[in-house]
């Protein structure tokens, strides 16, 4: 969701969850219009109904990796940010079902990372050369 479509519809989604994919890149891609200490996902979510439950995800995936789901045999990583568990939950859910692995990230304000997470994978798409084929992956320590 971006600002123009949280000012259209925002009307529209009170207890709805909303999902905020956006990366808030400059128009040269060489930096981020949010200002230092907030995110695009935190503009969007005051401008939605007080019980509309925004999540941030789905940034850091680029679209042409979610076809096929996964990446070098391992299933992408879909980070998700927000203040509502259930809202998450839901989410980890349809993310499951769609053969990814949810991550919980934590807060909505850990969208600012998202983001400038987002920002760094686009910008090394460009200096590697990769064609957007790329992923994050988060790696655990196997379990004991």
């Amino acid at each position: 969701m971006n600002l123009e479509t949280a000012r259209t519809l925002g009307a529209a989604l009170p207890g709805k969850i909303v999902v905020d994919i956006s990366n808030p890149l400059n128009e040269n891609y060489d930096g981020l219009v949010t200002k230092p200490g907030t995110s695009a996902a935190e503009t969007i979510r005051a401008m939605l109904p007080a019980d509309a439950k925004l999540l941030k995800a789905f940034n850091t995936t680029f679209a042409g990796t979610l076809v096929p789901g996964d990446l070098a045999g391992q299933p992408l990583d879909v980070y998700i940010a927000g203040d509502d568990d259930s809202a998450k939950a839901t989410l980890a859910d349809l993310v499951r079902a769609g053969g990814l692995n949810p991550v919980d990230v934590g807060a909505l304000e850990r969208a600012r990372q998202l983001e400038a997470l987002g920002f760094l994978g686009i910008t090394l798409q460009f200096r590697l050369n990769t064609g957007f084929g790329t992923a994050w992956k988060l790696v655990l320590p196997a379990a004991a």
